[in-house]
Parts: structure tokens; C-alpha cells; sequence
């Protein structure tokens, strides 16, 4: 009977001391349960509660009755990682976020097949995320773009679907790539998923995403990107503007023009479609006259001659047009000064090289000049008007007086040129 009775009592001490360690995991539960409501409301109180539920997992990590149960790492993640939320300063809350990740990581692998503890993970997983955000968001400002990445991917991986980790992984990616251009594939592909989500910033990123392709050097995919965004955002002017500005640098000015009339059709009062046009149609001109300086056949520098000509004349229509709509839109009137006096300074300088042999061609291209530099005249007059501070507006006029050879009024504007710093 003796022996049963000391049997008896070692079974219970052991019973005791399960309990206790059970004890404190419990304990840990309900104390971050707790934190987890009030910190919403009493955060001095909250944090009580983890202090609390800290001291308990510990415990229970240490104990080999606990330490190896997924409801033990779930919750030292959990705990850990809204004590790394809370803490502010680095050497203490990076650790804490080390403690925490790695808990979780093991917490994951030894829940993966009943899940039982996936609430309390996946919610330690979102104060991860916070935290590596805000730290990300912090090297950012630092201009520590590739750290910044890497604590914004952290958060991209918790929520994959998430448009602000996708958003910040990407434009760090997109920082970092100037130095590490492997990294513009990785902007490229998050600004890419973006696109497939209802970010409400799509239009922006259409056109960021367009610069990150001309970035990493692929003109083709930075001209179709800038398209999508113009036919999925038509009335946004800066990715019609891109679009153009890189057809025009990619040469795809024909189908440049085929998308700024259609945009035309359905927006006639648009002046910014017309001034596309205009600049589009001048763009093509001045590509002519670069292969009319290079060909050698006579004939064939003249059809060239005139094809640029017909060009600038198109291009002087689509200006007149947008200032229809905007009798004051001092771009256009700038443009129109140009493409109207443009031909006649080809004309006149070309009148210039004729041998001496050919006075009557030299006197009759003459007459001709004189005609267009005096039709051009209202255009550039105006094109000062609305903006006297215009160097480039100021330069066109000078043209027009020098071909007249009225010096006086040349050199009176070359000083307003020179006052506003020009040469």
C-alpha cells in the first residue's frame, strides 16, 4: 500500500507540473487575445497584456513539454511580432522581428495540414507587414532604394494582391534599377499585375511604366504600354503626350496619326489632339528633310522637297485648329510661327546656294520666300504676343526680319533674346 501511494503521488506532481507549463501557454493565449482587443481602445492597458503574454510564451518555449507545439510558435510569432509593431526603435524591434519570422516560418510548416492555428498566423503575418512597410517606407525617403525593396517585398509577399505592396515593390524596383538594371524586370513586373488590379492610380502607372521600359532600353514595349494607357484612359494628356513623344522618337509617326484622328472623331473641342497632330505632322517633315539632305538624285530631292513641304503645311492646319478651340494656347501659336516660317528659311537658304548662272531661278524663289515669310509674319507676331519671354517665339520673328534684311528691328529683338539670356 505504501508503494501505490508514492506511485500515486509522483503521478500527480508530473500531472501538476504539465499543467503548469500548459499554464502559461494558456496564458499567453488569453493575455495576447486580450492585447488584441484593447489596443483598439486602451493601448497602455494592451500593452500590459503583452508584456504579460511575452513573459508566458517565453516560458512555455523553453519547457519541453511546450515548446515544441504549433500553438506555441504561432503564438510567439504573434506576440513577437506585435511587439515589433509597437517598437519603434531599431535595435530593439529587429530582433523582435527576427524572433517573430522564424517563429511563424516553423509555426506554417508544422500547421500546414490542419491549420488549426491560421488566424492567429496569418494576423502575426500582417503586423509583419506593417512593420517591414513603414521600415521600407522610411529607407525610401533615405533614398535606400534597394533596402527599401527588400522590406516592401516582404509585405508584397505576406499580401500578393495587395496594390500598395505591389505599387512600393515596384517603384523601389524602379529606383534601384539606374544602378542594378535587373532590377527594372522586377518593376516591370509588379507595375505589369498592378495594371491587372483596380488600382485607382492606373493611368499613372501606364505612364511610369511606359519611362521603366525606355529605362531598360525596350522602346517597342514602352510605345505599346503608353498606347494601352491612351486606349484604356483617353481623355489623360500626359499618356497621349508620351505616346507621341516615343512614336516620334521610334518612328512610328504614321500610326501616330492614325490614333490622334480617331481621338480627334470623338473629341473635336480637344486642343491638345490638335496640337498633337500639328507636332506629329512637323515631326514627319523634319525626318524628310533629313533624307532630302542625304539623297543625291535631283529629282528626287525635290519630290522630297515637296513632301516635307506638304507636311509642315498639314502640320500648320492641326495649329490652326487648336487655336480655334483656344485662340491664346501660346504652344500652338509657337508651333504655327514655326512650321509656317520654316519653309520659307529651306527656300531662302537654298535660293543662297544657287550658282550665279541661275539669277532667274534665284530671283524667282525670292518672290516666293517673301510670300510665305509674309504669310508666316501674323503667326509669329502673335506667337510673341502671347508669350514675350519666349526666346524660341523671338527667334522665329528675328528669322522673318533678317530675311527682310531689316536689321534695325533683328537687332532690337537679338537684345531681348540676350536680355532673357539667350546668345
Amino acid at each position: 500500500m505504501k508503494i501505490k501511494f508514492l506511485i500515486t503521488g509522483l503521478l500527480g506532481l508530473l500531472s501538476v507540473a504539465a499543467f503548469a507549463q500548459k499554464g502559461e501557454l494558456n496564458n499567453a493565449k488569453e493575455q495576447y487575445e486580450k492585447y488584441d482587443a484593447l489596443r483598439g481602445g486602451s493601448l497602455k492597458l494592451a500593452l500590459t497584456s503583452l508584456t504579460d503574454a511575452k513573459t508566458s510564451i517565453d516560458k512555455a518555449s523553453l519547457n519541453d513539454k511546450t515548446s515544441a507545439l504549433p500553438l506555441t510558435f504561432a503564438l510567439k510569432g504573434a506576440i513577437y511580432a506585435a511587439l515589433t509593431v509597437q517598437d519603434t526603435v531599431p535595435a530593439t524591434s529587429l530582433p523582435n522581428f527576427k524572433i517573430a519570422d522564424d517563429a511563424l516560418g516553423k509555426a506554417k510548416s508544422l500547421d500546414s495540414a490542419k491549420q488549426e492555428n491560421k488566424k492567429i498566423i496569418d494576423n502575426a503575418y500582417l503586423n509583419l507587414a506593417q512593420y517591414q512597410f513603414n521600415k521600407g517606407r522610411a529607407e525610401f525617403q533615405d533614398k535606400k532604394f534597394e533596402m527599401a525593396y527588400h522590406s516592401f517585398d516582404y509585405f508584397r509577399q505576406v499580401l500578393p494582391n495587395d496594390t500598395t505592396a505591389l505599387y512600393a515593390t515596384g517603384l523601389a524596383a524602379a529606383n534601384v534599377g539606374a544602378t542594378n538594371p535587373k532590377y527594372y524586370t522586377i518593376a516591370i513586373t509588379d507595375y505589369n499585375k498592378l495594371l491587372t488590379t483596380n488600382y485607382s492610380q492606373n493611368a499613372t502607372i501606364y505612364y511610369d511604366l511606359s519611362s521603366i521600359y525606355l529605362s531598360n532600353k525596350d522602346t517597342a514595349s514602352a510605345f505599346k504600354i503608353a498606347g494601352d494607357g491612351v486606349a484604356k484612359y483617353p481623355a489623360d494628356n500626359n499618356l497621349r503626350r508620351r505616346e507621341i513623344e516615343i512614336g516620334l522618337q521610334s518612328g512610328k509617326q504614321d500610326q501616330l496619326i492614325g490614333k490622334i484622328q480617331s481621338a480627334i472623331t470623338s473629341d473635336p473641342k480637344n486642343k491638345t489632339l490638335y496640337y498633337y497632330e500639328g507636332i506629329t505632322y512637323a515631326q514627319v517633315a523634319e525626318s524628310i528633310g533629313d533624307k532630302q539632305s542625304k539623297a543625291k538624285d535631283a529629282t528626287a530631292k525635290a519630290a522630297l522637297e515637296q513632301s516635307k513641304v506638304d507636311n509642315y503645311n498639314k502640320a500648320a492646319d492641326a495649329y490652326k485648329k487648336a487655336l480655334d478651340v483656344d485662340p491664346n494656347y501660346a504652344d500652338a501659336s509657337l508651333s504655327l510661327g514655326y512650321v509656317s516660317i520654316e519653309p520659307a528659311l529651306d527656300l531662302y537658304n537654298a535660293a543662297n546656294q544657287l550658282p550665279t548662272n541661275q539669277q532667274k531661278k534665284y530671283d524667282a524663289d525670292m518672290a516666293q520666300v517673301q510670300v510665305l515669310i509674309e504669310a508666316a509674319k501674323p503667326y509669329l507676331q502673335k506667337a510673341v504676343d502671347l508669350n514675350p519671354k519666349s526666346p524660341e517665339a523671338l527667334q522665329n520673328l528675328k528669322s522673318y526680319y533678317l530675311v527682310k534684311r531689316d536689321m534695325t528691328n533683328a537687332n532690337l529683338i537679338q537684345k531681348k533674346i540676350e536680355a532673357l539670356g539667350g546668345k
